[in-house]
């Protein structure tokens, strides 16, 4: 770790002082770059690459040299180091824009909300716009859930396929293309989501619907919705390998049985946000017996959310060092599973809830995915080449003529090492650059969290769909 940051300060003097820090300039040229462009069908690493940035566009990239430095561009050297496609976090949950800041100082320049409200359609075109510092940002609708154990006061509860219809409609009419359905929902009301999607064109996803939760489910019946049932409905991505286990499984901890299962993921050309970190945090607060939630990073978590999620953190505080460590390992193994039967994975962190970090979550699912048996390369892939495959980034995901300029400049080579992740020499987006100290500078900007306007903008959401607090 030394060594890192001696290398950080030896490096920052290499940048010209017109790319030092945000720069109004519209174009760019990153010279004597290591290229990870990501793209299956090139090499891994281009040594010795070059990359001409105009208007937000890669417009060029070629050998050192051949690209001259023409008057009025800004020239960043990048002295060997590695160039990567920014990374994208495929779940979170985003409460203020305060936190878009993170995302950005930690090189995840596009992200998918989870859970959406009105504030976040705001948010998307301000980021497009301009206006607003962040990654590009893509968001559902209000989760949609029936009655049951996991139903929580900002989902849009449906029980009938007349109340889904309506609810599709409404989300439509607000801006939302993407739809999120949860663990509850109704036979009746999924199937009329999935309909009403269908006729409108709008995606799903999220946890695999079980039905009503009825006495004696699942331990002495069979769900209502088996998992069987949904994995050929047309998700554009299953979220969470604890999900998977759960409803797939019942929580049978048996490689070969889950293999049998990864493989009719696959076969029916399912993608999967594994989410390790969500299940694994919450194991860091039970081992450290609550210290974990202290650690550095936490100023960037949202207060307002942190307070109506204390009970969370107490209950897990409480569990014992030994809690559920059987399942966070078999989670990691099952997510490596996945991947070798031949299905796409997506890096999602759940960051914005309990205890992961904005930004910096990513990175630790992407180490989580190497510890459960991905290498480097693919564990970033999942991140990068296949978030562009299966999500709307608009050209996001790899380094190519043509594409966003979504950028992250690493030190060191993260296909050999993810941790490498953590140290970044600059990051593009948003047509522009930020250097060492302006990532540093953004990190401070994520930890000014407005309580009250998280307060309004939450409150103004319930009321959106309809859902009272009183």
């Amino acid at each position: 770790m030394l060594y890192r940051r001696l290398l950080i300060i030896l490096l920052f003097p290499l940048f010209s002082s017109a790319a030092e820090g945000e720069s109004g300039q519209s174009a760019f040229l990153i010279r004597n770059v290591n290229l990870v462009s990501m793209l299956p069908d090139e090499e891994p690493v281009q040594a010795g690459q070059s990359v001409l940035i105009e208007n937000e566009k890669i417009t060029a990239i070629a050998p050192v040299g051949s690209l001259p430095a023409e008057p009025g561009l800004t020239v960043i050297d990048g002295q060997g180091q590695y160039l990567i496609p920014g990374l994208t976090d495929a779940h979170v949950h985003i409460w203020d824009k305060a936190e878009l800041n993170a995302y950005l100082a930690y090189g995840v320049t596009a992200v998918r909300n989870a859970s959406g409200m009105p504030f976040h359609l705001t948010y998307a075109a301000e980021i497009d716009a301009g206006d607003l510092t962040g990654p590009f940002l893509i968001t559902t609708g209000p989760i949609l859930n029936s009655p049951g154990p996991n139903q929580q006061p900002n989902h849009k509860i449906v029980m009938t396929a007349e109340e889904a219809i309506a609810a599709v409609r409404d989300q439509y009419d607000q801006g939302f293309r993407h739809l999120k359905v949860y663990s509850n929902l109704s036979r009746m009301a999924y199937e009329a989501v999935l309909s009403e999607a269908e006729n409108l064109g709008m995606t799903v996803m999220g946890h695999s619907p079980e039905g009503l939760r009825e006495e004696g489910i699942p331990l002495e019946k069979p769900f209502n919705i088996g998992f069987e049932e949904i994995i050929d409905d047309g998700f554009i991505t299953l979220e969470h390998t604890e999900t998977i286990v759960w409803h797939g499984l019942y929580d049978d901890l048996d490689e070969e049985r889950f293999r049998l299962l990864a493989k009719q993921i696959a076969q029916n050309r399912n993608a999967v946000t594994p989410t390790l970190l969500a299940h694994h945090n919450l194991g860091e607060v039970s081992w450290s017996d609550g210290e974990f939630l202290k650690r550095q990073g936490t100023d960037m978590l949202n207060p307002f959310i942190s307070a109506l999620e204390q009970p969370v953190y107490d209950f897990w505080a409480s569990q014992g060092k030994d809690a559920r460590r059987e399942f966070d390992q078999f989670y990691g193994r099952a997510t490596a599973i996945m991947h070798e039967e031949g299905v796409l994975l997506l890096a999602g962190s759940d960051a914005g809830i309990f205890t992961n970090i904005p930004g910096e979550s990513l990175i630790d699912e992407l180490e989580l995915l190497v510890a459960g048996g991905l290498t480097p390369y693919q564990a970033i892939q999942a991140a990068t080449f296949n978030a562009g495959l299966r999500l709307p980034l608009e050209g996001r995901g790899v380094i190519g003529v043509g594409r966003p300029a979504d950028l992250v400049l690493v030190a060191e080579n993260p296909l050999e090492n993810v941790l490498a992740l953590r140290t970044l020499s600059g990051v593009m987006a948003q047509g522009k650059w930020y250097d060492s100290s302006a990532l540093a500078e953004l990190r401070k900007l994520a930890a000014d969290t407005s309580v009250e306007r998280t307060q309004q903008q939450v409150m103004e959401g319930l009321a959106a769909q309809g859902t009272s607090l009183g």
